[in-house]
C-alpha cells in the first residue's frame, strides 16, 4: 500500500508525517521502528500519524524511534500546525493550540503539572527538587509538559555525560514511565540546554524539553518569561506564568514529500 510522507523538522529534531484522516493507518510499534530507522527505513527522531478528530482540527499520535508511543511531542506540534494549517491539536497530553508567527510557529501547551503523581514517580516524593542523584547530576526539578520531565541546572551542560547519564536517568524504576533528562545552564540572555530524549537518546532540540526547562527555571526564579532557549539544533522561545498555559515559539520545516509502500 503506497502512502505519502512528508519529512518535516523543528530545529534539527526530525519527524516522518503520516496523514491518516483520509485513509485510516494501522500503526505499530514494529511498523514505527522500521519507518525511523535511519538505515533500514525513511529514518527520524519520531513517526507522526495525523487522524481526525471530535476534539479539535485534529489528531497528532507519536512514536518514538524504539516504536514506543509516546503523549506529546512540542517540536512535531509546530510541524503539524505548519503542514496542515490546524489551530488546535489533540494529543495524549491534552489538547495543543497553534497558530503561524510570522516565519515561525506559536503552539500553546497545556499548564504544566509538578504532583509526583502527575510525573508520575514510583512513590511519594518532592519534585522541587526530586531528592535524588546519578553521579554528578542530583537533585533535579520534575514537572510533566503533556510528557514527563526532569531538569537539572548544571554549570555546563556539554560537560556532562549524557550519553552514559541518559540511560539510567530514563530507566530509573523511580520514573514508571521513564522520563526524559535535561541538563541546562542559565545565561544571561537565556537557557543553554542539552536533552536526552526517552526512546530517542540525544536530540539536536526538544520542544517540551525546552518547554519544562523554562517553567522550571521561571517557578524557581531562576529566569523570566518569556526566555529564550538554546539547543544544539536551534533556539526556541518560551513563555509561562504560574497557573497558565505554556506557549512556544520557533520554526517549522518542510524538508520533502515521497511516497512508501507500508
Amino acid at each position: 500500500m503506497m502512502r505519502q510522507f512528508h519529512k518535516m523538522h523543528g530545529l534539527g529534531n526530525d519527524f516522518v508525517i503520516l496523514d491518516g484522516r483520509e485513509q485510516s493507518i494501522e500503526m505499530t510499534e514494529a511498523l514505527a521502528r522500521r519507518l525511523c530507522d535511519r538505515h533500514l527505513g525513511i529514518g527520524c527522531d519520531q513517526l507522526i500519524l495525523i487522524e481526525k478528530s471530535d476534539k479539535a482540527d485534529v489528531r497528532m499520535r507519536i512514536w518514538n524511534h524504539d516504536g514506543g508511543e509516546v503523549q506529546s511531542c512540542g517540536n512535531a506540534s509546530r510541524c503539524v500546525v505548519a503542514l496542515t494549517g490546524a489551530n488546535s491539536i489533540e494529543t495524549g497530553g491534552g489538547i495543543v493550540a497553534g497558530k503561524s508567527a510570522g516565519d515561525e510557529v506559536e503552539v500553546t501547551l497545556p499548564a504544566p503539572k509538578f504532583g509526583w503523581a502527575d510525573i508520575p514517580l514510583g512513590y511519594p516524593m518532592d519534585t522541587s527538587p526530586v531528592p535524588m542523584g546519578w553521579g554528578p547530576l542530583n537533585r533535579p526539578i520534575a514537572v510533566n509538559v503533556g510528557n514527563p520531565h526532569v531538569v537539572f541546572f548544571v554549570d555546563d551542560p556539554a560537560a556532562i555525560p549524557l550519553d552514559q547519564l541518559g540511560p539510567s536517568i530514563e530507566h530509573d524504576p523511580a520514573f514508571p514511565e521513564r522520563i526524559n533528562v535535561n541538563v541546562a545552564r542559565i545565561d544571561p540572555d537565556g537557557i543553554t540546554l542539552r536533552t536526552w530524549e526517552r526512546g530517542a537518546g540525544l536530540t539536536r532540540a526538544c520542544g517540551t524539553g525546552a518547554c519544562a526547562t523554562a517553567v522550571a527555571a521561571i517557578a524557581s526564579k531562576r529566569a523570566t518569561s518569556p526566555v529564550k532557549v538554546t539547543m544544539p539544533g536551534g533556539t526556541l522561545t518560551i513563555g509561562w506564568q504560574a497557573g497558565g498555559e505554556i506557549t512556544m515559539r520557533g520554526s517549522a520545516t518542510h524538508v520533502f514529500k515521497g511516497e512508501i509502500d507500508l
